[in-house]
């Protein structure tokens, strides 16, 4: 039976970590700052802003709401993210998906400052990325989540096959930039890659990470035995129940690791947020943090 990865756990593990530095900033008397934008009234972006906010205030972030409705124009979005790429008390700034039809959501990401941008989808911040530029600049935080739960699992990636199913630029696309860094050899799948292809890197890959939606898309005959395999997906289905793209019961006995769903990378992502944010307000206010202090 496979190692469960408790993203749980980590997550807490992170944001202890996180906090500590916090507490470093704070004696500066520097209060790091987040600033997340809603628009509309989507429930679960709701309910994930409220999840946020009481996870940065454990932590010692003080983390703003701007909630606009869902008539609101892009003028007026764009206005208020100029509004504070200007104000010195934010260090991060989060527009939060989905937007209204009417809002272009990819113009407003390319306005947030790429210093503030702690979703790391500025194309400067995507730009750097994809070069493996050296230096500070934030990632998007999914990816950078599963990095860190890699790692806490002493997962080998250099020279390794990794198999990453969907490309969005939310996880597919910066976590490719991040495994090639790790000089990982990777392949990226997409929906129009054919079932025959799909199955057959599948089955060669030593590590799975899949992010499509798409409920138990990854079958034990995809998998090869000890492979390493993370689930991002979630999809609830008609019962209530929450559903991975991996059929974890099927594919846990062959793999070496495995992250369940619920409680794999989906509380990395806050954590992770929470991270970005406090490097951030250091990079912004000049700070140095504890060396090493992200390896938890």
């Amino acid at each position: 039976m496979a190692e469960i990865i408790d993203g749980r756990a980590i997550a807490q593990r992170v944001r202890a970590q996180v906090a500590t530095q916090t507490q470093r900033l704070l004696a500066e008397n520097i209060i790091p700052g987040l600033a997340v934008i809603l628009v509309g009234n989507d429930p679960a972006s709701e309910i994930y802003v409220r999840n946020k906010e009481r996870a940065a205030a454990k932590t010692g972030i003080h983390s703003e709401t701007f909630k606009l409705s869902a008539t609101t124009t892009e003028a007026e979005v764009l206005a208020l993210i100029q509004r504070l790429n200007h104000d010195a008390s934010i260090d991060a700034i989060l527009l939060q998906s989905p937007v209204p039809g009417q809002i272009n959501e990819q113009a407003m990401q390319d306005a947030i400052a790429p210093e503030k941008d702690v979703d790391g989808f500025n194309p400067t911040n995507i730009g750097k990325l994809f070069a493996n530029r050296a230096g500070y600049y934030p990632v998007a935080n999914t990816p950078k989540g599963i990095m860190t739960l890699l790692e806490q699992a002493h997962v080998e990636l250099a020279q390794r096959l990794v198999v990453i199913l969907g490309r969005s630029n939310l996880v597919g696309r910066p976590l490719f930039a991040l495994m090639e860094a790790q000089n990982a050899s990777v392949v990226l799948l997409h929906r129009f890659t054919p079932d025959d292809l799909r199955h057959q890197l599948l089955q060669q890959a030593d590590v799975i990470i899949s992010a499509t939606g798409v409920p138990k898309l990854v079958r034990a005959d995809d998998v090869k035995a000890g492979a390493t395999v993370i689930d991002v997906g979630i999809t609830r289905l008609a019962d209530g129940s929450l559903q991975g793209d991996v059929d974890f019961e099927a594919v846990a006995p062959k793999a070496q690791a495995i992250t369940p769903v619920p409680g794999g990378v989906g509380p990395m992502t806050i954590a992770t947020l929470l991270q970005t944010t406090v490097e951030l307000a250091a990079e912004h206010h000049q700070v140095e943090l504890e060396a090493g202090w992200q390896n938890i």
